[in-house]
């Protein structure tokens, strides 16, 4: 009898536990109704500054790109070609929660410099495919796919990737990863260290919670649920592979990500190449908007400094 009481204790437990971490990961991670594509998680209602409206769409000649993820998914981005052609691009990745609508307003600076500009919804955002968010684990791997097919388009292009909140951890994993020559530079913009350090600090701040126990559940559900778990989720794992420019930008008053995560990227990140750009007074993702000018006067020069006609080859040589 006691044995059985103990075992029926166990299995309640595990099932109490699993729901408890379900409930977190479907709040956090599960995108609300799949058929809109304004919809997010519903942590996105404690997060997002309601006040920021959709970008106006770039006037500039587009079409819709589509590739299928390693899983299946079908992914959607919207690629915009400048006036004169180029062998410059940049892909634009967009924060959490958000859609590729919320990129559109930096690629008009990229777009006025003859880069040829790609703007993808992440899975589970947007026109995508997809129920869960990984907090860039996945999205990651897409986003080696797109550089593929922009490489497919054009074998001699020169990759920067741009990415603004979970759009910035997104492409400093990508960075990374990538074995490609022609990804040539990074701009990363109030990314965090790791998903997990972010919503240990969201779980005190939303629900007053502790991250024991609940954070190490949540990370096992979202292994089971959306097939990467929470601590997968760290730029800060990866930033050290990266061998190409980095530009590592943050406003000193983000309340979402702190400042301070930006410099524990910046030391862990081992490129020869790699400035600090710091915004005062700027809010999270809110460098940009805090001064436009100084922003991609910043983000240019340092784009033209690093970035010559002939990294592709030099990249390919030391691979």
């Amino acid at each position: 009898m006691r044995n059985k009481l103990i075992a029926l204790a166990v299995v309640v437990l595990i099932a109490l536990s699993y729901m408890i971490g379900s409930y977190f990961v479907d709040f956090s991670m599960r995108r609300t109704d799949p058929n809109d594509i304004d919809s997010g998680p519903p942590a996105c209602a404690n997060i997002h500054d309601p006040t920021r409206t959709v970008a106006k769409k770039p006037d500039y000649p587009n079409d819709t790109w589509s590739i299928v993820s390693e899983d299946g998914l079908k992914l959607n981005a919207t690629y915009f070609s400048p006036d004169n052609p180029s062998h410059h691009w940049a892909i634009l990745v967009h924060g959490y929660g958000r859609d590729q609508r919320y990129a559109w307003d930096y690629a008009d600076p990229y777009l006025e410099r003859d880069y040829n500009v790609l703007t993808p919804d992440l899975r589970a955002s947007g026109t995508s495919e997809g129920i869960y968010l990984t907090m860039g684990v996945k999205e990651s791997n897409d986003l080696l796919l797109w550089i593929d097919r922009i490489v497919k388009v054009d074998p001699k292009a020169r990759i920067t990737l741009h990415g603004v909140s979970m759009g910035a951890a997104t492409v400093m994993i990508t960075a990374g990863k990538s074995k490609s020559p022609n990804l040539v530079a990074v701009i990363e913009d109030c990314g965090y260290t790791s998903a997990y350090n972010m919503f240990t600090a969201q779980l005190k701040v939303i629900f007053n919670l502790p991250a024991f126990p609940i954070m190490h559940i949540v990370d096992i559900v979202s292994h089971l649920k959306t097939g990467a778990s929470v601590t997968e989720a760290a730029p800060i794992f990866y930033v050290g592979n990266i061998n190409i420019p980095v530009l590592f930008i943050h406003g000193t008053e983000d309340k979402l990500v702190p400042y301070y995560m930006m410099q524990e990227l910046y030391d862990a990140c081992r490129t020869s190449v790699k400035e600090i750009f710091t915004v005062e007074g700027a809010g999270h993702a809110d460098s940009k908007d805090t001064n436009p000018t100084l922003y991609f006067n910043r983000i240019f020069s340092f784009l033209d400094q690093y970035i010559e006609v002939d990294d592709i080859e030099n990249n390919a040589k030391e691979m």
